[in-house]
């Protein structure tokens, strides 16, 4: 029974993370100074082979979850479904709030305030970030890599975790450079994202909903 509660609660956590990231990284896009490292990337292949960005992220997902079960070392059908199942509504969730915040003009409001709502959306992203890899029932292919990297090979080092999950897409925005001669949503937020977002997701662990703890599988 205590299970059963202790589950309920976990997916109620859940919920609410994948709306509040969603949320956070849409104004991270629309603050238009910066957005976080995975979706900067997404944005930058889009341009590349012109696809649709919402077909763009969910292929990606694909991809990085196929990584994922290599680091794993195993095929894990639960965390292979579970990536997938998170990239639907998270990707749609995006959309709908990069529109309901373009009423809002945010891009229009100058560059101090582009900066400072930008910093909410990655303090936002990291805070919904460490909610759901805490609940560890289903979560996004990127967030997956950086949470084996942190627990399997670094240790439990959210921070480490976070620069060595950086990698790849960093590396596919640069290559992307190098063929278009262009680099789309970079900025102040996704270098503030590489080298601290990582920190953020530690701190959040302890701040924010303590009680709220790890449910190691790896």
């Amino acid at each position: 029974m205590e299970a059963k509660r202790d589950y309920r609660k976990r997916l109620g956590y859940l919920a609410f993370a994948i709306v509040f990231i969603a949320a956070a990284n849409a104004l991270m896009v629309d603050s238009n100074v910066g957005s976080a490292v995975w979706m900067a990337s997404g944005v930058n292949i889009s341009k590349l082979i012109n696809v649709d960005y919402g077909t763009t992220l969910f292929f990606y997902a694909i991809i990085v979850s196929v990584v994922n079960q290599f680091l794993l070392k195993k095929f894990d059908g639960h965390v292979f479904i579970s990536n997938l199942l998170f990239s639907v509504p998270f990707s749609y969730l995006m959309g709908f709030f990069t529109k309901l915040y373009l009423p809002l003009h945010i891009e229009r409001l100058g560059l101090f305030w582009q900066v400072v709502i930008d910093i909410i959306g990655l303090l936002g992203v990291s805070i919904g970030a460490s909610i759901y890899q805490r609940c560890n029932i289903i979560q996004h292919p990127n967030d997956e890599l950086a949470y084996i990297l942190r627990f399997k090979y670094l240790h439990g080092s959210a921070g480490w975790g976070q620069v060595f999950s950086y990698l790849p897409p960093v590396t596919i925005m640069v290559i992307c450079y190098f063929l278009t001669g262009k680099i789309y949503s970079v900025g102040i937020g996704t270098i503030l994202a590489i080298f601290f977002q990582g920190y953020m997701i530690g701190k959040a662990d302890f701040l924010v909903i303590p009680s709220l703890k790890h449910h190691y599988n790896l």
